[in-house]
């Protein structure tokens, strides 16, 4: 079964770029993306920009409108993903406690449904 962690991290709180710390976090991340692949686990996995390039898209009364940044106001913002194949939960959420990103934020975890 597939399942996608998604990274959700407070700015305020996450390294900067460029310092000793993000160094390290960074470090982390190529660790457990060595984990992932020698485990066969790894499916696909990616930072994302920052929320100021996001566009929000919605249909309403069968217009289309969109807005600049993301929909939802919140400290945290979706930073990247992973997506992984693994037997079941348990795995899933072992693979995901290698990410850095958890030690500043929350990585969701959820099965991915497959349609067909």
């Amino acid at each position: 079964m597939q399942y996608i962690a998604l990274i959700y991290g407070d700015p305020d709180l996450t390294p900067k770029h460029g310092t000793p710390e993000a160094e390290e976090m960074m470090k982390g991340y190529f660790m457990a993306n060595e984990v992932y692949k020698r485990d066969g686990v790894f499916i696909a996995g990616e930072p994302l920009q920052g929320v100021e390039t996001a566009t929000s898209l919605r249909i309403r009364s069968g217009k289309t409108e969109t807005m600049d940044g993301p929909f939802a106001e919140t400290k945290e913002r979706l930073g990247g993903f992973y997506i992984f194949d693994c037997d079941d939960l348990d795995a899933a959420l072992r693979y995901a406690a290698l990410i850095p990103g958890a030690k500043y934020g929350t990585v969701e975890v959820r099965p991915i449904l497959q349609l067909g």
